[in-house]
């Protein structure tokens, strides 16, 4: 029933949708079925029904047909539910459309923070100084297990705990002003000089820019009690104590 005569029965708003993707450098559903499966451990509830785009844009033009069923078949195995397709060429656009996939050209990941300030040549201080700009979202709560927090084309400042089964997003950098036990990614949007800050850190995943490591074996305990940032260097997660020059 409708509140009111002039209420419709449905409305549209704008909503964030983040989205992993999935970068593809084989079309040969074993291969990549090997891959997911080493790289989740076998866990089955590795990424949490997350939405997924297919990226193909590293493939050869010459790779083999893709097989869209099998490969959305395939994602859904690991609990990813293929939303798109980025970097297809047009001869394919047909196929991924009748598959109810969408096309994306991936242009939200271009978008740079023009506005970062260099880094001071000065020594850096006991715990991160974050510059808050009208995009900053500030969270003075715990974040709580099952729980997901995105700032949308921003930083995200967060100065309560961040627990177990927990998520919280970023296009920009992430500050944490206590622990980190859950997941945290930042650079969503593709910025990779976006960088992850707490005060302390044992977490379940960290991301920058797509590039995410897990820690099943625990984190490196040297730097697990103090504070702690996290940048990516090339492909590589790079994890680093903000007083001394320690590296993992």
């Amino acid at each position: 029933m409708l509140k009111s005569p002039s209420q419709l029965p449905i409305e549209i708003k704008i909503s964030t949708v983040v989205a992993i993707s999935t970068i593809l450098y084989s079309a040969d559903p074993l291969a990549i079925d090997a891959a997911l499966k080493q790289m989740t451990g076998g866990s089955a509830d590795f990424f949490e029904d997350e939405f997924a785009v297919i990226d193909i844009s590293a493939l050869a033009e010459n790779a083999p047909r893709i097989d869209w069923d099998k490969m959305v078949g395939l994602l859904k195995k690991y609990h990813l539910n293929a939303v798109a397709v980025r970097g297809a060429p047009a001869s394919m656009h047909e196929a991924i459309r009748a598959r109810g996939l969408s096309l994306d050209d991936g242009a939200s990941g271009d978008k740079a923070r023009a506005d970062t300030p260099a880094p001071a040549a000065a020594a850096p201080p006991a715990a991160p100084a974050p510059l808050v700009t009208p995009g900053t979202m500030i969270i003075d709560t715990p974040v709580r297990a099952g729980q997901r927090v995105y700032a949308r084309g921003g930083d995200l400042i967060v100065t309560a705990v961040v627990n177990n089964g927990a998520e919280i997003i970023a296009d920009g950098s992430i500050h944490i002003y206590a622990s980190l036990f859950g997941r945290a990614l930042a650079g969503a949007s593709g910025n990779a000089d976006a960088r992850i800050f707490a005060m302390a850190m044992q977490p379940e995943l960290v991301s920058i820019a797509g590039v995410y490591r897990t820690f099943e074996d625990g984190f490196a305990p040297q730097l697990a009690r103090q504070p702690t940032q996290i940048r990516l260097i090339g492909d590589r997660i790079d994890i680093l104590s903000i007083s001394p020059a320690s590296r993992v």
